[in-house]
């Protein structure tokens, strides 16, 4: 079973803003670090969320996604 790996981030309002979807964890982790520095203190207090989540299969990752093999 293949793991893909989707660093994900969400505005205030729930919608996603960036996204990069990769099979290599390592990546992954360097994407969300990545948005989190980017993210200003004012986004932050603002609700912007970052997170790393995984699922099965390119089908399940959104559309709009960045994705590296």
């Amino acid at each position: 079973m293949m793991t893909i790996w989707v660093s994900e981030q969400i505005d205030p309002s729930g919608l996603l803003y960036a996204c990069i979807a990769c099979c290599n964890e390592a990546q992954a982790k360097e994407c969300v670090q990545s948005f989190e520095k980017n993210l200003t203190t004012e986004q932050k207090a603002a609700g912007w969320q970052v997170r790393l989540r995984t699922v099965a299969s390119w089908d399940d990752v959104p559309s709009t996604a960045l994705k590296l093999s």
